[in-house]
């Protein structure tokens, strides 16, 4: 009988053990295991090396994944059941997720690498004092032109594009925020507005620059300007490098009147599990020479004073990426518009898509 009994306890015990290994496996590859660390960032926006140096160098397992848009990843993480401890939207994405109590205000304390960042890319009217979000890159709109379809001064500022010239050779982002940006600012309006009658006179003159319009696509352009099928491109400025790489015959300008500067940086959702490898994390991407790394690898401008010192100077002193304070000062950032606006804006834009077919 004792020996029924205690091969019964045996299985029993078995049976405890096994279950116990199987809550443990699922934590670990759901990300709630307290040594795993999951990031939920953009495609190609990080050197895989570095993510490989923070396992060795700290311990934890990296679990990442990737969107592609703002859009995707605010409604993955509305829709709860998430346990991303890192995520990297966009300035306009941070203040929707901050009305939204989607994310945990940031302990500046446990990342004392953040007095690394430039004093320019804090407090930025989507978080003041930084209070929930930490930069990663910036970046710009701006125009990339082809030098053999056209000379570099006849495309320095924005109204230029609509120059008879350009007919059939101007390919467009495909973005009502961008593409409006552009005609408010030629109308020396704010790329905020929230004016129907200025948005209505703004569609009015993209409505003009129709004959000059080729496409308006999205990734797609790359692989167009690379293979010299447009005049003129409006892109982001990370985009334009990528191309710039593939054909010497492009080149990125900002106009000094003024454009969009875009902001992408890491918060900590609420529904994190791991809150101490995300601020291990952040700080460890916060080091100047992983900041510098990063930036080579990614080729978009970091915010992180002490890193570009470490960056090669014929990146930091391209203007076309790292614009001079005369033209920084006239970006404009940005906000996160009422969704009536916002309607207002897409419906605008897609009337002004297909009077340009």
């Amino acid at each position: 009988m004792k020996k029924l009994f205690s091969a019964f306890l045996a299985i029993v015990i078995i049976c405890i053990l096994l279950a116990l290994g199987d809550v443990a496996f699922n934590q670990q590859k759901t990300g709630g295991g307290k040594q795993t660390l999951t990031i939920y960032n953009w495609g190609d926006y990080i050197d895989p090396a570095l993510l490989t140096k923070f396992e060795h160098q700290t311990g934890y397992h990296v679990d990442y994944e990737t969107f592609d848009s703002n859009e995707s990843m605010l409604t993955k993480i509305r829709q709860g059941g998430t346990n991303y401890d890192v995520v990297v939207p966009s300035e306009y994405t941070v203040q929707r997720m901050k009305k939204e109590h989607l994310i945990a205000p940031l302990d500046h304390h446990k990342l004392p690498n953040l007095r690394y960042i430039d004093s320019q890319f804090l407090n930025q009217s989507f978080d003041p004092t930084n209070r929930y979000s930490v930069p990663y890159f910036w970046g710009t709109l701006g125009i990339i032109y082809n030098d053999q379809k056209v000379q570099g001064k006849d495309v320095q500022h924005w109204e230029q594009l609509w120059n008879p010239r350009l007919k059939n050779n101007v390919m467009l982002i495909d973005s009502a925020r961008d593409v409006f940006a552009v005609a408010l600012i030629t109308q020396h309006q704010s790329v905020n507005t929230t004016n129907y009658h200025r948005l209505k006179l703004a569609q009015a003159h993209l409505k003009q620059l129709t004959p000059n319009v080729k496409a308006i696509i999205a990734d797609e352009m790359k692989m167009y300007m690379e293979q010299d099928e447009a005049a003129v491109g409006v892109t982001y400025s990370g985009d334009a490098r990528e191309m710039m790489d593939i054909n010497p015959h492009l080149h990125y300008v900002v106009p000094s009147e003024g454009s969009n500067i875009w902001f992408d940086n890491m918060v900590i959702p609420k529904t994190a599990r791991n809150k101490a490898a995300a601020y291990e994390f952040i700080n460890f991407m916060l080091d100047p020479q992983n900041a510098a790394q990063n930036a080579k690898y990614v080729g978009y401008a970091t915010p992180n004073k002490a890193a570009k010192k470490q960056l090669p100077k014929k990146i930091t002193s391209d203007k076309a990426f790292y614009p001079p304070e005369a033209t920084m000062k006239h970006l404009q950032v940005y906000r996160d518009l009422p969704l009536r606006v916002l309607g207002e804006y897409n419906d605008l834009f897609l009337e002004f898509k297909m009077f340009a077919k």
